[in-house]
């Protein structure tokens, strides 16, 4: 396993001091958002991607702390009815610069579509009654989503990239159900789950279940933690449309790892062994959104909680033969 950060934790320092950061805590790479819902402070994807002299820049800083580029972050909505194809184009000019940089992941939301062909923004239906919502999510799914997907997909295929689906709410994509319903519809072995375990917290999952359904489609991991407040969701269950900054009023916040879920850093001991056990070698990419806990404080607590608990080598040891 490797052990990285998406670099917008610390969106206010050059490139160079993001990637000094990394190695100064022993970090194995970065994740670089690219746009979208990004600020992309640490790449210009329209310069760097198809220009063979700012890839050899880009690939200098990294080689000079000792780092790799674990994954190129295109979150965001290309899906949007109006706002789509800003978005969609993010996504294929990340795709681009990680098959020039032989990154192996782009990680991005599945999009949400509007409810209705002419509608102006997009409608996330989490049940299936009054009837009209079956008839938005067939809409959605059939005919926006599948489409949309299929030909991305055969592009990641063709540029040897793959596709790490986040699992996230007010999108498409929110668990593993909805995950599988693409994955399955497209068939594609570019499509991958990227596993944020934060969301999934907030909407009642047992990670460890999730990680054992999802298993080898596993292709990106966030580190990232969530705190519940038990005494707000009582009465107001788990769906919050307060806003972030609203912290001592929400049901659920983001926090640094090891302040959230219940069981503290043991749970992270539980999750990385899960992964472990379901064959994922790949990134462990913390992703710091705790409104109290500045960005290179929470990335240090989260080092200090999972660096120990990272697997490096295979398995060897076999029962005697007696």
């Amino acid at each position: 396993m490797l052990l990285g950060y998406l670099t917008d934790a610390v969106a206010g320092r050059s490139l160079d001091e993001a990637l000094a950061l990394a190695a100064e805590l022993g970090l194995d790479g970065v994740e670089l958002g690219a746009g979208g819902w990004s600020k992309a402070p640490h790449l210009d994807l329209a310069a760097t991607a198809g220009s063979s002299s700012e890839i050899r820049k880009l690939q200098a800083k990294l080689d000079d702390h000792g780092l790799r580029l674990l994954a190129i972050n295109a979150n965001g909505n290309q899906l949007h009815p109006t706002d789509g194809a800003a978005h969609d184009a993010v996504v294929r000019g990340s795709l681009r610069l990680a098959a020039e940089m032989g990154v192996p992941t782009v990680v991005l939301m599945s999009g949400l579509p509007a409810g209705a062909p002419g509608d102006t923004m997009p409608n996330w239906i989490t049940t299936s009654w009054p009837p009209e919502a079956e008839a938005m999510l067939r809409h959605q799914w059939e005919d926006v989503a599948l489409p949309y997907w299929r030909g991305l997909a055969d592009e990641a295929e063709r540029l040897g990239v793959r596709l790490a689906v986040e699992m996230h709410g007010r999108q498409l994509v929110h668990n593993v159900a909805s995950f599988r319903r693409l994955s399955d519809a497209v068939g594609s072995p570019a499509i991958g789950a990227n596993l944020d375990p934060s969301h999934l917290m907030w909407q009642g999952c047992d990670l460890l279940a999730v990680v054992e359904a999802l298993g080898r489609d596993i292709a990106h991991v966030h580190a990232k933690d969530v705190r519940i407040m038990p005494r707000r969701t009582a009465v107001d269950g788990l769906l919050d449309p307060l806003p972030p900054s609203a912290v001592h009023e929400r049901t659920w916040n983001y926090v640094t790892l090891g302040n959230g879920h219940r069981g503290g850093a043991e749970f992270w001991r539980e999750f990385v062994y899960a992964l472990h056990a379901v064959g994922y070698s790949g990134p462990l990419s913390i992703e710091h959104e705790d409104v109290l806990v500045g960005g290179e404080e929470g990335l240090r607590r989260a080092t200090a909680i999972l660096r120990p608990l990272l697997f490096h080598d295979a398995p060897d040891w076999t029962p005697a033969d007696v």
